[in-house]
Formats: C-alpha cells, structure tokens, sequence
C-alpha cells in the first residue's frame, strides 16, 4: 500500500470533515428536522418556509436553538465522517490498485461509497435518532412538556429505557439505504466534478496553488452535497419520521410512510425541507471536503491527479480548439506539471 495514502491518516482527514461539517451545516439541519415533523403531520404548527422556520426558532429559542441537538451530531459525525472518508479511501485504494492515476473508476468509487455509507450508517442512526428528538423539542413543538428531554444523554438513556436497546436503532434500515446511495452519488460527483475542474483549469503557479485547490474543493464538495440530497431527501423525510414519531408500533417501513405523505401531499411533500437541504447542502460540504484535502496534504497523504495523465487528457481536450487556445492552455498545463515536478 502506499505510504502516503495508508493507515489512520485517511481516518484523521475524515474526523477533520466532519467537524467542519457540523459547524457550518447543523443550524440548516434543525430546520430541515423541523419542517419534516411539523409540516408532515395532520396536526400541529406549519411552517411557511425554511426562512419562517428558522425565524421562528430565533425568535423562540435564540441561536442556540439552531443548535439542538449539536452535542449527539458532533459526536456521531465526527465518527461517521471519519470512517467514511477513511473506509472510502481505503477500499477505492484496494479496488484501483493504487493512489488516484487519472480519470475517476466508477467501478472503484460507487461500491466504496456505498460500502463506507453501510458501515458508517450502524453509528450514525443512534447519534442522529438523539439528535432529531431533541431538535423537534422547542417552543412549537406538538411533544408534551413531560415527554422532553433536558439533554442528549437523557433522550438516549429514556429510550433505550422505554424501546429497548433496539429503540435506539429505530430508522436503521433507512439510514443504510440513505447513507449507501447517498455517499455513491456524493463521492461519485465529487470525483468527476474535481476531475474535470483541474482539466479544464489553467496551470497555476506555487503561489497560487493552493487557492485553486481550495476553489475545486469547494465547488466539487458542494455539488457533491447537493447532488447527495437531492438524491436521498425521501429517504430522510422518512427517517425523520420513523425517529421522532412516538408510537412504538408506528410503521419503519420507510416505502409505506413515502407512499401515505405522497397521497397527502404530492411529490412536494416527499421532499419536506428541500430548501434548507439545500442550502445546507453546499456549504456544509464544500467545507467537509476542503478539511479533509487540507488535513491530507497537512498529513501526506497523496490524493493529487496523475500530471502526465492530465497532460495526455488536456491536449486530446484541446484537439479541436482554435490554435491560438489550444497553445495557450497546453502551455498552461506544462507550467502547472513542471511546478509539480520541481515541488516533487
């Protein structure tokens, strides 16, 4: 295996993503959970909007209502995060032969994905069962003030007390079928999202480097993020649903649940919460993906592209240009690959 990309360190750049992540997206994420409880149900209080969502919790709860819940989400994604991206990491390695050599492997990237996302996902549905408890508690709430929870550990300790050690997993299989296609679509974007950003990118010289890195990273993450969601949304209006419901004989068939709010409410109602999702989305994970190639490169793990191979690509790329471009940028990309091999 190679050294630069083996053992703990794809794990640490993982760990490193997800706290990025839950800094930046987790206030999006409160009102997703609320709008999937409250605007799914007959009765209750109804948001307008993910804006009239998010004001109403400010003007209820104050900004740390957007972080309920934070404390299980740090905890959970921290983990998550970190055996995603290293089990990711590890297996495409597996699967490819080696470190990244060019054009991204479908056939390496969609099975590692989906198998980092079935593992993570035995992890991530207790943290984010604790975590959509405790954010659809507030001021709006339909749950009766005897059946809150003062903190996480409390909601956790109540449920297993009162569900049973399998109470904690309620939503399990959901979270799998989310958390598997969701990362297949997630890393898939991402790859070929960062792959054709650096081809179709002029050389940049040392100094500027590492901010065209930051750029990629950033537009890759968060179209992969919205790409995922956009994906998955269902499956978590579902999961949200099955966590937060209180009847124990509720159905956790999440395809029954899709198919009553569907009735109900039409396509739109399947995707509760999109606007927030979404703008969530992007920056939450733009900035998990810009930890994880900071803390890699930080740590020495070698994630860059294979230069000759993107040489060959650029030029065949350039092929049908006019001239004049078509030298301008093949002189670009030999700046860009003589300034990696004298780095090198």
């Amino acid at each position: 295996m190679d050294p630069g990309s083996s053992g703990y360190k794809d794990y640490v750049a993982g760990l490193m993503a997800g706290i990025a992540m839950v800094i930046t997206g987790h206030p999006f994420d409160t009102v997703k959970v609320k709008l999937q409880k409250h605007n799914t149900e007959a009765r209750g209080i109804k948001y307008n909007n993910g804006l009239h969502c998010a004001a109403r919790i400010l003007q209820t709860e104050g900004v740390k209502g957007l972080y309920r819940g934070a404390t299980s989400s740090f905890i959970g994604m921290a983990f998550e995060s970190s055996l995603v991206f290293g089990i990711y990491s590890q297996t495409k390695l597996l699967l490819q032969g080696g470190p990244d050599g060019g054009k991204p492997l479908p056939r390496a990237i969609v099975p590692s994905a989906a198998f980092g996302g079935a593992i993570i996902s035995f992890i991530l549905c207790p943290s984010e069962l604790v975590k959509c408890r405790m954010q659809v508690q507030g001021a709006d709430s339909v749950v009766p003030s005897s059946s809150r929870y003062s903190g996480p550990l409390e909601c956790a300790v109540k449920t297993v007390k009162s569900e049973g050690l399998t109470g904690i997993f309620r939503g399990g299989f959901t979270t799998l079928l989310r958390e598997s296609l969701g990362n297949a679509v997630f890393f898939s974007t991402y790859e070929y999202v960062r792959y054709h950003l650096h081809l179709r990118r002029k050389g940049a010289s040392s100094e500027s480097s590492h901010l065209v890195d930051v750029g990629v990273g950033i537009m890759s993450g968060g179209l992969g993020g919205i790409a995922c969601w956009s994906a998955v949304l269902p499956l978590d209006v579902a999961k949200t649903i099955i966590q937060t419901t209180p009847e124990k004989n509720h159905t956790r068939n999440p395809f029954r649940i899709l198919k009553s709010i569907y009735g109900r409410s039409g396509l739109r109602g399947c995707y509760t919460g999109l606007g927030p999702t979404i703008v969530r989305a992007f920056p939450a994970n733009a900035a998990a993906i810009v930890a994880w190639e900071l803390s890699a490169k930080l740590l020495g793990i070698k994630r860059d592209l294979n230069y000759t191979f993107l040489l060959r690509e650029v030029i065949c790329w350039t092929a049908s240009k006019p001239r004049g471009a078509g030298r301008i940028r093949d002189k670009g990309v030999q700046k860009a690959l003589t300034t990696k091999n004298n780095r090198n």
